[in-house]
């Protein structure tokens, strides 16, 4: 099947109007209804940004590839769309994006439409074509310059075992649709550049293309898997695996291709039916990342509970302090409830959860039992956050080894390993270290930690306030940004919401300095900056820190600074105004679920903003104008 034949005069836009991403796909998605080609734009728009959120598809060199495949999708199509003055699409390269193709696919596709799409993906590579495309001037040469260049090529597996010092890779994307195959030729093109020998498989939605056989994976240098999406890896036992997200094979095949020869890379050590490329290659990884990597997964995993039952608690102190005691005054029914399923349910979870996904991520799904008991064990005997924490590495680590202790066990008992051993072996053992060493000690650490830190007098609490607020600004959801943040969730399982207020009030204080700073002191930014700025009002009120990144990214050395400086004022003021925060996310949308004055507490971020943007302003040299 020819591209053209899913790319028609119908669904081209030669002009794209205004200059956000929102903006491009909104048009596309029209375009793509105006032609008949969906059935339902409201459902394929939501697929297109579910997939934005997974990783953006502005893969650099000005293009960008929204894609989705979904039932409302009624027939394959592929929308183009241009913008000569460019469109903030979050690129990878952080530049404009002015060629997009908008790829729609029925749930149905076949692998001929498939094998369509994915070609055009790879033509966009050559920057001739991209050049042409940029310079036409009618619908019809759009449609010339793809079909000049659309050459349907057989697909052969070439098995090169047998040759030396060569390389195998594996690509996927969500989708399957564009990335997979765009990282699949980028890593191909740069082998063949540099003289090595590569094959690639592609993990497609039409299946697995161009498979690597069990003797060429022997025979490799070491394996590059470049995927956002699941991938068989048990195959790769004891070989240098390079695990990367599939836009790196797009963007750095060059780099990816050298690390690989030289064998910079973890050897990788699958457990027992294992099928994920989801950080198994741990190998030469320092033990500091691997237990950031499983502290993180044990705390995203528990940030939905400590959010929903903090507002729900928040929310029940609305009828009154103690509208949840049925010997007050003020008791109201129905804030009792809300009470008891925020407190006595949700946050019941909160440490039985962190500590069973911090073992999962160690263990896989094995150490999920395990990790469970001794989080309970740990919130139960007063042990809080810290023996969770404990009790989630012990119980993961004590399968890991009991995995290697029962690998001399016959096959023929594989499966209930996992159903009977795993399970009660672990249990018993984790809760036996947990209740004869772990709980005693660790819950007079964590009474006495609490105790002193409900207890910490203003200067002391001002001062803790102001190394928070400047951690949360330090990094902007780097290592530093997020101890600051368990911390906070932490001590929130304790019944202590001071810190946390002031975590949340010193991370919303970047973008919101950097928008202002935009619109203060406008010659200082360019006109890409200034736009972007504005979208830093929204994410700086709903406490997204992340979007002040790519302004520390251009000048690092002033923008830290300034918002580190009135992230600090703003962690101080809000321990100085004793405000609590029982909901660690939110923004300017829980303020006024805080405990003490909503007002004191908006009145902290906003003069930390101001600080910060006004040492932007100062710091800050104006924009060289063209």
């Amino acid at each position: 099947m020819k591209i053209t034949e899913l790319l028609t005069q119908e669904t081209i836009l030669l002009n794209i109007e205004g200059n956000g991403k929102l903006d491009a796909i909104n048009q596309l998605v029209d375009t793509l209804y105006s032609a008949g080609k969906l059935t339902d734009k409201d459902t394929y728009k939501q697929a297109i940004l579910k997939r934005e959120e997974q990783s953006t598809t502005g893969i650099g060199e000005g293009i960008a590839i929204p894609h989705a495949k979904t039932s409302a999708v009624k027939s394959p199509a592929i929308a183009f769309g241009r913008s000569i003055s460019g469109v903030d699409y979050e690129s990878l390269d952080g530049q404009p994006a002015n060629l997009f193709f908008m790829i729609a696919a029925p749930d149905g596709a076949n692998n001929t439409h498939l094998e369509a799409l994915s070609r055009l993906s790879t033509l966009l590579l050559k920057e001739e074509v991209r050049s042409k495309l940029l310079n036409a001037t009618s619908k019809q040469d759009i449609i010339s310059i793809i079909d000049s260049y659309d050459v349907e090529e057989e697909s052969v597996e070439e098995n090169i075992a047998d040759k030396k010092n060569f390389i195998v890779a594996v690509t996927a994307c969500p989708t399957g649709i564009a990335h997979t195959y765009m990282a699949a030729d980028s890593l191909k093109a740069k082998a063949a550049e540099m003289g090595v020998d590569i094959k690639v498989e592609t993990n497609g939605s039409g299946g697995a293309k161009n498979v690597l056989t069990a003797e060429e994976i022997e025979n490799a240098t070491a394996v590059i898997v470049a995927a956002d999406t699941k991938v068989q890896m048990d195959r790769f036992n004891g070989k240098h695996v390079l695990e990367t997200p599939v836009a790196d094979g797009i963007r750095k095949p060059e780099e990816l291709i050298n690390r690989a020869l030289k064998q910079q890379a973890p050897v990788y050590q699958g457990g027992s039916g294992s099928s994920s490329g989801e950080g198994k290659a741990e190998g030469k990884k320092g033990i500091g990342s691997q237990i950031y990597k499983h502290l993180m997964n044990g705390v995203s995993n528990m940030l939905p509970f400590v959010v929903g039952g903090g507002i729900l608690i928040a929310i029940s102190f609305m009828f009154g302090y103690n509208s949840a005691d049925p010997n007050d005054p003020s008791y109201n029914a129905f804030a009792a409830v809300i009470k008891y399923i925020g407190e006595d349910n949700a946050f019941a979870l909160l440490v039985p959860v962190l500590a069973g996904f911090i073992a999962m991520s160690i263990a896989d799904r094995p150490g999920f039992a395990p990790g469970m008991v001794a989080g309970f064990m740990a919130a139960q005997g007063g042990a809080g956050f810290l023996g969770g924490l404990i009790g989630g590495f012990l119980a993961g680590y004590l399968v890991i080894g009991l995995k290697k202790l029962l690998e001399v066990l016959p096959r023929s008992l594989e499966g209930i390993k996992t159903i009977l051993l795993y399970p009660l072996l672990g249990i018993f053992f984790t809760g036996l270290i947990m209740n004869y060493v772990i709980m005693e000690p660790v819950a007079a650490i964590n009474t006495g930690m609490t105790n002193w830190l409900s207890g910490l007098g203003t200067g002391n609490a001002v001062i803790l306030g102001i190394i928070l607020g400047a951690m949360m600004a330090f990094d902007m959801g780097g290592p530093i940004n997020k101890s600051a943040y368990v911390f906070g969730t932490g001590l929130i399982a304790n019944g202590v919401f001071e810190p946390m207020a002031a975590i949340m009030a010193g991370g919303m204080v970047p973008p919101l300095a950097i928008a202002l700073a935009t619109v203060l002191f406008k010659k200082k930014f360019t006109k890409q900056e200034k736009d972007a700025g504005l979208t830093n009002f929204i994410m700086g009120l709903s406490f997204i820190t992340e979007g002040a990144i790519p302004f520390a990214a251009a000048d690092p050395l002033r923008v830290i600074p300034s918002v580190a400086i009135g992230a600090a004022v703003t962690g101080g003021l809000s321990m100085f105004f004793n405000i609590g925060l029982r909901a660690p996310h939110g923004g300017i949308f829980v303020v006024g679920l805080v405990d003490g004055n909503p007002l004191l507490y908006l009145l902290a971020i906003v003069i930390g903003a101001i600080i910060a943007a006004l040492l932007l302003g100062l710091l800050k040299k104006p924009v060289q104008q063209k």
